[in-house]
């Protein structure tokens, strides 16, 4: 969590009162945590850039029901982040649907590309696919706990859940999440062809 405490605060008071730099300091705090939370959900870096940027506008826009946790604003901006890839995932479905019923000419593969770069991409689109499957709320509580190692308390506090309720529900997701995951076959590494010597059968 950082130990921010409440210097963090001082800075978000100092922001809602119109001082630039303060918010300024903040951004540069946080900026790094939201975007890889962002791209975890989204599995691409341009849409985790988007959404990072969206999730400080939306600070600033709603600065007066930011609430601070344990003397931080981060959990507030996960949630509003895990919020906007949501969204922006539905937007995205809506366009591929649209974009599907078009008629469109065959594209060629490129037969060079890296195969363990496809396979990370591949990585990340699974795990963007298994968290898009967990209901919002229990999407909030994974990232705020798994990914960005809150307690089980502090994101309770967040999502206004009781601790017990919480682990219960982190139970459930983290089920779902492996569930997800292994029936995936692209979790699988690429391996590296092997072989065939002269005189020997492939």
């Amino acid at each position: 969590m950082g130990n921010n405490g409440d210097g963090e605060e001082g800075l978000w008071h100092r922001s809602i009162q119109g001082q630039g730099d303060a918010f300024g300091v903040l951004y540069d705090l946080h900026r790094d945590r939201v975007f890889r939370h962002a791209y975890r959900l989204c599995g691409n870096h341009h849409d985790a850039e988007d959404i990072m940027a969206a999730s400080f506008l939306e600070l600033w826009r709603r600065r007066k029901q930011v609430r601070i946790v344990e003397g931080s604003i981060l959990p507030w901006l996960l949630v509003t982040s895990t919020n906007m890839a949501r969204n922006r995932a539905r937007a995205a479905l809506r366009y591929h649907r649209l974009l599907s019923s078009l008629p469109r000419t065959q594209v060629a593969s490129d037969p060079a590309a890296d195969p363990y770069r496809r396979y990370q991409n591949q990585l990340d689109q699974d795990l963007a696919a298994a968290l898009s499957r967990l209901t919002a709320e229990d999407l909030h509580l994974v990232s705020l706990v798994v990914f960005e190692e809150h307690t089980i308390a502090a994101a309770a506090a967040v999502l206004n859940l009781t601790p017990a309720a919480a682990k219960s529900r982190m139970h459930r997701a983290r089920q779902r999440l492996r569930a997800a995951l292994d029936g995936d076959a692209s979790t699988n590494p690429p391996t590296a062809p092997t072989p065939v010597l002269e005189g020997e059968r492939p």
